[in-house]
């Protein structure tokens, strides 16, 4: 009959948990703090501006270079349409509608562009990796402390200049 006892002890417990959450479906209860919508909008900026300006640009896929082909003869046959949407909704249809022997030429030039970035992006790492061994002095101490110096040594020198006005 003990064991009966604690089990009933644990149902009850459960039972007072889930009166909880009812609670809050009513009102009764403050429901958890959302974060800003703005916060995480800036940390998003954040991560974008530390992009390498210098990193080579990822290579078109053979759909977009058959899009840079199909605008330019879109533009011509429909100089009314200037709806960016619009060109992309004709070409997506007609990438589709093409066949494969068709897409085969875009395919090789999309290819031919990647072994291209391919090869940038080899160098660029190396470039990278040989970069980070000559600044790796610097990135032990992290910007705060280096800030921190500066404005103790810029204290200092105030003091140094009023030290020599008296």
């Amino acid at each position: 009959m003990k064991a009966a006892k604690g089990k009933g002890a644990v149902k009850k417990d459960a039972k007072e948990s889930l009166k909880l959450v009812d609670d809050r479906k009513i009102g009764k209860r403050k429901a958890a703090v959302k974060p800003d919508k703005g916060s995480k909008r800036k940390a998003k900026k954040e991560k974008l501006a530390k992009k390498d300006p210098n990193k080579p640009k990822r290579p078109p896929s053979a759909f977009f270079v058959f899009l840079e082909e199909f605008r330019k003869t879109y533009k011509q046959d429909h100089p009314n349409v200037k709806a960016v949407s619009a060109v992309g909704k004709a070409g997506g249809e007609k990438w589709k509608s093409l066949s494969v022997a068709e897409k085969a030429p875009y395919e090789a030039k999309a290819a031919k562009k990647k072994s291209e970035y391919e090869k940038l992006m080899n160098a660029y790492n190396k470039k990278q990796e040989s970069g980070a061994d000559d600044g790796d002095e610097e990135s032990d101490r992290s910007r705060s402390e280096i800030n921190d110096e500066d404005e103790e040594s810029g204290a200092e020198e105030e003091e140094e200049e009023e030290d020599d006005e008296d």
